[in-house]
């Protein structure tokens, strides 16, 4: 396998969940900033134009960060992180789920249209005006998330899970963007404080963070 990747929260999740599985692939580095990711020959292998990739042996090229998660862990079962059962795994499916659709879906847009609309008008069909309602839904979603999480240590319960490293690198890329971590949420606040301290969050960050100015 070839993990075809670059700086960004996407890209990270799945090196946080590598480092997390104790997995080490080979990597590509491609220049999304650049806008490499949306030339030919990156749009041959994934048209859709997102990052990261992943080349398997045979030359396929699978796309999409949960999907790419997903696959990791069919291949490396341990340690599990997606549930070590049929329903456990649908119950982690529900989570990530919830969390792309309600928060992190929401938090990428408004930072698409208002942050960085400059970079992404050219890229993506943007709606400026959209901007601050999305940061209020996301406001809303994560809210509600933390009045679900009872003093949980991740956001399922007591185990690491691909919602954690999703939610988690989301909300690190956008905290310095417009959309600070609230530290009055009880449960999510100290969530991310203990996020922050794991060993795989700090190695997932890309090299060029520092530079960009943006932690991805």
């Amino acid at each position: 396998m070839k993990l075809i990747q670059s700086f960004g929260p996407n890209p990270r999740v799945v090196r946080m969940f590598l480092l997390e599985k104790g997995v080490e692939v080979a990597s590509e580095e491609v220049d999304i900033l650049d806008g490499e990711t949306h030339r030919t020959p990156y749009l041959d292998r994934n048209p859709t134009g997102l990052s990261p990739s992943l080349e398997l042996d045979d030359g396929t090229i699978l796309g999409e960060t949960v999907a790419i998660c997903e696959l990791i862990e069919d291949f490396h079962p341990k340690p599990v992180i997606l549930g070590a059962d049929p329903i456990a795994r649908a119950r982690s499916r529900m989570w990530y789920r919830r969390v792309e659709l309600l928060i992190t879906e929401h938090m990428y847009n408004a930072f698409r249209y208002g942050h960085a609309y400059e970079l992404f008008r050219d890229r993506t069909y943007c709606i400026p005006e959209a901007a601050e309602g999305l940061k209020e839904k996301a406001r809303v979603g994560r809210h509600w998330l933390d009045s679900l999480m009872h003093n949980h240590e991740f956001i399922t319960g007591d185990t690491l899970n691909l919602a954690d490293i999703i939610l988690y690198c989301c909300w690190d890329f956008t905290k310095d963007l417009g959309q600070p971590i609230e530290t009055e949420l009880k449960n999510l606040y100290p969530w991310y404080q203990r996020m922050s301290e794991r060993p795989s969050a700090q190695a997932s960050v890309h090299p060029a963070s520092e530079k960009i100015g943006m932690v991805g």
